[in-house]
Formats: structure tokens, sequence, C-alpha cells
């Protein structure tokens, strides 16, 4: 069979499954008591993934090297990425919501692939010589792993921040730290601990009033006592959210945090592989390209969010507003800069 007739056909036929995925999702949202319809969306998912992993050994026989060497097939491996941490993410949150964020993305990614870029930029070429190197696989796809992760968990992020209509609610999540939680009015503190109450406090996130508790030390025992509010207050926030919401989002803040802390890894791997690249090609193991100074902001920003949920405990609007900064910050670094046609990573873009 012609390998370039089947890159073709393959294609457009991720295409073509990523965008009846995408209304799939999107119908499962409105409609969610009709049980078919999620698993049509998760069946589409995977059909599109093997489609692109098709695509990319197909390219990969053809050109004889390992398909990131231009932005077509980088914008393929990034799809196969996201779809692939999107099946991860399902089946770990148990909710569709996932994919009514993340099949878009992808849809949006391989439509920009097969029906904008010029057939100039889909045809694989031989390799320039700064890329005939074994870094290309090591540095490079793990750099774009990464990214699809990174996107993944901002992408939950911001649908957290959509669930919770930006109101900061206190969760009982996966942070370690000194965050609160949501407690449905009981507290868990160890014997012989003293509860301070505040003399006023105001009803806040969702009806559930967050106390601080101050240890003596002596007590090792847990005991679990009810708290409740004084009777007299007003609720004078937002409209409160349903347990169902509540539910959802302490998914979503869990499941984001767990693929934000996968992703950051593999940008770290990536960067320090590239330093390494780069120095047996440039004899610089770092000289500021604008790539590599955005893969610094994307890492710090990323850091920032990890710091934040293990040292500090933040859970809920504040590492979600993190998150969902983070997802620009990657697309800048991974496209934006070449947009530019500037610096050492510019060959094999738009200039």
């Amino acid at each position: 069979m012609n390998l370039v007739v089947l890159q073709n056909w393959l294609d457009n036929a991720s295409f073509a499954v990523l965008f009846f995925t995408m209304l799939v999702y999107w119908v499962g949202a409105a409609f969610p008591n009709l049980p078919v319809i999620a698993a049509l969306g998760t069946a589409g998912m995977a059909i599109a993934n093997l489609c692109i992993a098709t695509l990319l050994g197909a390219r990969w026989i053809e050109a004889g090297y390992f398909p990131l060497s231009n932005l077509y097939e980088s914008l393929f491996f990034l799809t196969w990425g996201i779809t692939t941490i999107h099946l991860i993410a399902e089946n770990s949150s148990r909710s569709r919501l996932v994919g009514v964020v993340t099949a878009p993305v992808a849809m949006g990614i391989a439509a920009f692939a097969t029906l904008t870029l010029p057939s100039a930029m889909q045809a694989a070429e031989p390799l320039v010589p700064a890329l005939k190197s074994n870094w290309l696989m090591m540095h490079v796809s793990v750099m774009m792993l990464s990214y699809a992760a990174l996107m993944v968990g901002s992408l939950l992020a911001i649908a957290f921040l959509i669930v919770t209509r930006g109101q900061n609610i206190q969760l009982q999540g996966s942070s370690v730290g000194t965050g609160g939680y949501r407690s449905n009015g009981y507290k868990l503190h160890k014997a012989g601990e003293l509860v301070s109450q505040p003399q006023v406090s105001a009803v806040e996130n969702n009806g559930f009033v967050r106390y601080e508790s101050n240890s003596n030390g002596n007590g090792k025992t847990a005991v679990l006592n009810l708290v409740t509010a004084p009777q007299s207050q007003t609720v004078t926030s937002a409209e409160p959210l349903s347990p169902q919401r509540l539910s959802l989002a302490e998914t979503l803040d869990n499941i984001s945090y767990r693929i934000i802390g996968l992703g950051f890894p593999l940008l770290t791997i990536g960067i320090i592989a590239g330093a390494v690249w780069a120095n047996e090609a440039w004899g610089s193991y770092w000289s500021w390209d604008p790539k590599e100074t955005w893969a610094l902001i994307t890492w710090l920003v990323f850091a920032a969010y990890l710091h934040a949920r293990i040292t500090r405990g933040w859970q809920g609007r504040r590492p979600a507003i993190l998150a969902a900064s983070g997802f620009v910050v990657v697309w800048v670094c991974y496209l934006g800069v070449n947009l530019l046609g500037k610096g050492l990573h510019s060959y094999g873009w738009f200039f």
C-alpha cells in the first residue's frame, strides 16, 4: 500500500472521528441520562488515538526517522498525546466531562494540521543536520508528551472553574499541606486540641464553615466533632453549589493535580535532555533561545503550581487559576515563539 495515501486517509479520518467525538461529549453533557453516549465518546477517543498512532508509524516507516521533525508531525504527535492522557484521566476520574474540554482541543489541533497547513509542510523531508541525532526521539518526544499532559491538566482546571462558577470552595483533595477541606459540618481534630471559633464568622464556601484549631501537642487520637454555624448568620455569598457539582469539582481538582504532576517531571526531563543535545550540537547547554526561555517560564509556572499545592496545601480556585494560565504559557512555548521565526528552534515551522 502507498504509505502517503494511507497517511492522507488517516489524518482526515482522525479529524472526522475527533469531530464526531467532540459532538458526542457535548451531547452527553447536555443529556447526561443517555448511557450510550458515554461509551461512544470513549470509543471515539480510542479510535482517534489508534488512527494517529498508525499515521505516525506509517510516517516513521516512510521517512526512516522518528516523525517529529516538522510542524505537521509534531501537531499529530501532540494530538496523540492528548488523546492518550485523556483516556487515562477519564478512566481515573470516571467523569465524561473530561472529554467535553479535551475533545475540542484535540479536534482543533488535528483540523489545523490536516486542513490548514500547506501540502509542502505536510510532506516528509530529509532531516536538517541539527536533527540527525538520537536525541531527536528522546528530547522532542518527551517534551511533546509533557505538553500534552500539562494541557490536559490545565483544561481540567479550567473545567473546574466552570463547574464551580469561580467560587472559592473548600475541597477534600489529594494535596499535602495546610489547606482547608470541605467537611460538611464536621471537623477531624486530635483529642485535647483547643478548637477556636471566630465570634462572627460568615457562611462561606457553599454553606460550609472552616475553623482553625490549635493543637496542644499532647493528643494523638483523632476525634470527629460536629461543628455548627451560628443560626443567626445570613447567607450572603453566591448561589450554593449542589452536592453533585461539589463532587464533580473535587474529582476535577484531584485529577488535574495528578495529570499536571505527571507532566511536570516529563517537562523537566525534556529540558535536561534538550540541554545535553544543545551542548552536542551547538557547544552550549543553554543559550537563552526564545524556545528555551519559554520552556523555563513554563517550568516555573507549573513548579509554582505544584509548590503551592504540596507545601501550602492550595486547592480549589487559586491553583486552578494558576493552571489555567499555564495552558496559555504552554501554547506560547510550543507554537507561539516559532511564529517569530527567530532562534535555533525555528526550522521546520512557518518561517
